[in-house]
């Protein structure tokens, strides 16, 4: 029997759906702990994460500092920020990991699918030639083949390098 290792799952299993969720964008970057946040680059107007429940290895998210729910309301800096960062995260997944394309979006709204509706950012999530498989299917399991800690130090040494 195969058995698949993903420790960091149970966090977003164990969260009920009335629970109330502070926005992790705005409550993380006021900590001094990005590793543990999975913080890769801070810049002026916007930083770069993690996702801590990725849809793949690699799953990067693009924010601005300020609390702000809707693409159409960021400012120029903030856009341009943004979208410089997401160009970088390309660049520093294609160096690292070598995945044979993306998926990049933005989620705005609860029935767009934002977890976090009250605060816009871009999704980076690189993809591989058969990374889609029968088990997200069938198995209603998502297959992530690296632990985050691994990948997290991957990244930031190369995005510091």
């Amino acid at each position: 029997m195969n058995v698949l290792y993903a420790p960091w799952r149970m966090a977003y299993i164990n969260q009920s759906g009335s629970e109330k969720i502070d926005c992790i964008f705005c409550a993380f970057t006021r900590e001094n702990n990005d590793e543990k946040r999975l913080i890769l680059y801070r810049g002026k107007k916007a930083f770069v994460m993690m996702n801590a429940f990725p849809y793949n290895t690699g799953h990067l998210m693009v924010a601005p500092y300020r609390h702000c729910g809707d693409y159409d309301d960021l400012d120029g800096e903030e856009l341009i920020e943004i979208n410089e960062l997401v160009q970088r995260c390309i660049k520093l997944l294609k160096k690292v990991m070598a995945p044979h394309g993306f998926n990049i979006g933005i989620n705005m709204g609860k029935v767009a699918g934002a977890g976090f509706e009250g605060h816009v950012h871009v999704h980076i999530v690189p993809r591989w030639e058969g990374d889609t498989n029968f088990m997200p299917v069938i198995g209603e399991t998502k297959v992530i083949p690296e632990a985050l800690d691994v990948t997290y130090r991957k990244l930031k040494e190369a995005w510091e390098g």
